[in-house]
């Protein structure tokens, strides 16, 4: 027992780094990290956090910079440039790390559908809007809620519902689709897609939101797609069909596409395709307020900041899902007890009943788990003692 060896310095750098890279799990990665500082300089050094987080999703971006903010911050060695180059080591150490973890738990699974952006067309808008498909209901205040395309000749014609999620960095695992059954139509037909696609990226103007409620415009592509999934065929039934993506992807700037590719339903009246959808969800895990991302205006150029301590001050996900819900729900019936033209009420009236309505573009925040500690070295040296 008088002479102990270091594992490390036993087999050697190109030896130990091969054992190393074989680790497969992030929390394997973190205990190792905590053995001592000289194994920590190792992991960091060589950027295993990076290589496994690359391995578990290879779609995951090179940002091109890395800030970190702390209610505390750090003592930094001025004017000595080998501090500052291990400090951006460590970042990048800290950020792969925790979205390695992030990628591989399904832990805090949620719909992070934040609002929808517009649809390719619209039959009828307000009436079948994009707006409707956030309603898990069929039936809302005693009518049919659904989007519908506009009618069209051509059965491989394409249609389009895009969504903003509730933050720039959101890992989505798996979407949602419910065709919608025209149960007041002969036959109560299914007007489904042939096949369904997502995309998912930012907005080039870095807004996200068109400012225009007319959905029925045709829009200029103004996104930038950093993932493309493979095509799923959708089934004629109305049930809420499941799409899971071949591995959780890492949607960069909070904006996803559905495409909705052919038609197969003809409408009785006029003889024309249509595609209806009545509900749609996007599970996964929104990364904020932990990682946020900012997109500079090339689209290219992809910044993460990180925020360790807002793993500490984040609230349960299940308040702020019920919060999102009633103000959605609130928003829907407003909208349309305005277009109730049955009854005219006194506007004095509905005001003292209802209140003042204000809608808000503003991002709700998002929740994430604190559960899972991957940030510092102490950190890490407590996730291995438990």
């Amino acid at each position: 027992m008088n002479s102990r060896w270091d594992f490390l310095e036993w087999l050697g750098p190109d030896a130990s780094a091969s054992v190393f890279i074989r680790l497969d799990d992030p929390e394997d990665l973190a205990r190792v990290s905590a053995v001592s500082w000289s194994w920590r300089k190792f992991v960091v050094a060589n950027g295993f956090g990076k290589t496994l987080c690359l391995r578990i999703s290879p779609d995951v971006p090179n940002f091109s910079r890395i800030a970190e903010v702390r209610n505390v911050n750090k003592t930094a060695e001025v004017g000595c440039s080998a501090a500052a180059e291990w400090e951006s080591l460590e970042r990048e150490h800290r950020v792969y790390l925790y979205l390695s973890h992030c990628l591989g738990s399904s832990k805090c699974e949620r719909n992070c559908i934040y609002q929808a952006i517009n649809a390719s067309s619209t039959d009828n808008y307000p009436d079948e809007s994009i707006e409707n498909t956030l309603e898990p209901s069929e039936i809302m205040d005693r009518r049919p809620s659904y989007w519908s395309s506009s009618g069209q000749r051509d059965p491989s014609m394409p249609e389009n519902l895009t969504y903003k999620l509730v933050a720039n960095l959101c890992i989505v695992d798996e979407i949602k689709i419910k065709p919608f059954r025209a149960f007041f139509q002969y036959g109560h037909p299914i007007y489904s897609a042939k096949a369904v696609r997502f995309r998912m990226g930012c907005s080039r103007s870095g807004l996200g939101i068109s400012s225009s409620t007319d959905q029925q415009s045709t829009l200029v592509e103004n996104y930038h797609w950093t993932y493309t999934s493979p095509e799923f065929p959708m089934v004629q039934e109305n049930i809420l069909q499941s799409f899971k993506l071949p591995k959780p992807v890492i949607c960069l700037g909070g904006i996803l596409r559905i495409e909705l590719l052919g038609r197969v339903q003809k409408q009785a009246i006029d003889d024309l395709y249509y595609i209806c959808v009545c509900n749609v969800q996007v599970l996964g895990r929104p990364l904020s307020p932990v990682l946020d991302l900012n997109v500079h205006e090339s689209a290219e150029s992809l910044a993460v900041t990180y925020f360790p301590d807002a793993r500490n001050q984040t609230l349960p996900v299940s308040t702020a899902e019920e919060s999102a819900r009633d103000s959605s729900s609130w928003k829907s019936f407003a909208t349309r007890f305005r277009h109730l033209g049955a009854i005219r009420w006194n506007h004095v009236i509905l005001s003292t009943l209802l209140g003042p309505i204000q809608f808000s573009d503003d991002d709700g925040d998002a929740d994430s788990d604190n559960d899972d500690d991957y940030g510092d070295l102490e950190e890490e040296q407590d996730l291995c003692r438990a």
